[in-house]
């Protein structure tokens, strides 16, 4: 039991609550799918204007400034999930045991929800505040990553509204990723008549992934994965074609060029074949820094008062924190709601930690430590 309510069955404190966080849910918003994107952003922009926010579009992306005393905090989630456009019609938001089903609850409707509430609780007595909330996270933030990295200009700290641990803790580390598609070239033949006349991509790439198998160093933080390959037309034709899609993560920001150097440097081992490698780095790992840990003991303190028992985390996936703490920005992260099922069908919201999670952010925006 890692905090003193009821994690299974107590009702959410706050009907309104519950009603928006419905409302954000049944508002589907795919990466990519404007509509559903915007008026999730325009709803949260529409709950921070009654706080003195003045929010500015750049395409999906939303930033809100809040005025307040001091340099601001920066407050980060993104309204995209990975669920397609009409995911409602079978996987319908449902209440059930305390929880909240529904396409993006937990990843990360429900943070916003944290975030909004945890803003109208910490009143006038908050620091100054900018929200930005990114349209396209769940693909890397490729269009988001210049917005963040200008709305981190002369912040204090960033908050990440990311959901915690499956046990609760926040996080203070990320890894950093990268995805890369390699492609071997060879010549076709025909593999019954004349198979020396070929070149096989498909072997090459079969050795390939041994190499890049190599490259795996779980006690230095490094993981290579080939999730998916492709390659041949038929099996009686030598290859002329395959691929690999990698993901490669890495905690240490040292190990970042050795893992490009490593991947640019494959060399072809079957003659009459060629390599192409396209992809890199999305995001740069979040390592654990002095300002964050602050933040993290700030939180522990806070937390302790409303009967949560807090501790600080790594995690082996990124968030936008990783784009924010490379700047040199302490990043606390994992302030969302209780939950799981992240891109799964049974993804869910703890109910009870709505309200008290929005309480801990509260006392953040009115106390960080910093």
């Amino acid at each position: 039991m890692w905090t003193r309510f009821d994690r299974e069955a107590r009702p959410i404190s706050d009907s309104s609550s519950l009603d928006l966080l419905r409302e954000l849910v049944e508002l589907e918003s795919p990466t990519g799918h404007s509509e559903g994107l915007r008026a999730v952003a325009e709803r949260v922009a529409a709950e921070l204007e009654p706080h003195g926010g003045e929010a500015s579009f750049t395409g999906d992306h939303l930033r809100v400034d809040l005025p307040g005393e001091g340099e601001p905090l920066l407050l980060l989630g993104h309204v995209d999930t990975v669920w397609p456009v009409g995911t409602l019609a079978d996987m319908p938001f449902r209440i059930e045991n305390g929880r909240a089903y529904g396409p993006g609850a937990y990843d990360m409707k429900a943070g916003l929800v944290v975030l909004l509430e945890a803003v109208r609780a910490a009143g006038r007595r908050r620091r100054a505040l900018r929200v930005f909330l990114t349209a396209d996270e769940e693909i890397g933030s490729l269009t988001g990553r210049p917005l963040i990295e200008e709305a981190a200009e002369g912040v204090a700290a960033a908050l990440v509204l990311e959901p915690p641990t499956p046990r609760g803790n926040l996080k203070t580390a990320r890894k950093g990723l990268a995805r890369y598609r390699l492609v071997a070239r060879g010549r076709a033949a025909h593999a019954g008549t004349h198979p020396d006349e070929g070149a096989s991509a498909v072997d090459e790439l079969a050795h390939q992934i041994l190499v890049l198998r190599g490259l795996n160093n779980p006690r230095q933080g490094i993981t290579v994965n080939v999730g998916v390959i492709r390659g041949g037309l038929r099996e009686n034709v030598i290859a002329d074609h395959a691929e690999a899609w990698i993901d490669v993560r890495v905690t240490h920001s040292a190990d970042v060029p050795k893992v490009e150097r490593a991947l640019s440097g494959l060399i072809p081992f079957v003659p009459g074949t060629r390599l192409e490698l396209e992809g890199g780095f999305t995001r740069p790992p979040l390592e654990r820094s002095t300002g964050g840990a602050r933040l993290f003991e700030q939180a522990r303190r806070h937390g302790t008062k409303l009967g949560l028992d807090l501790h600080e985390s790594s995690s082996g996936g990124g968030s936008d924190g990783n784009l924010v703490g490379a700047l040199g920005v302490p990043v606390l992260d994992g302030l969302g709601a209780e939950g799981g099922g992240a891109h799964a069908r049974d993804e869910h919201v703890l109910l009870a930690s709505l309200p008290i999670r929005a309480r801990l952010l509260s006392q953040l925006l009115i106390e960080p430590g910093l």
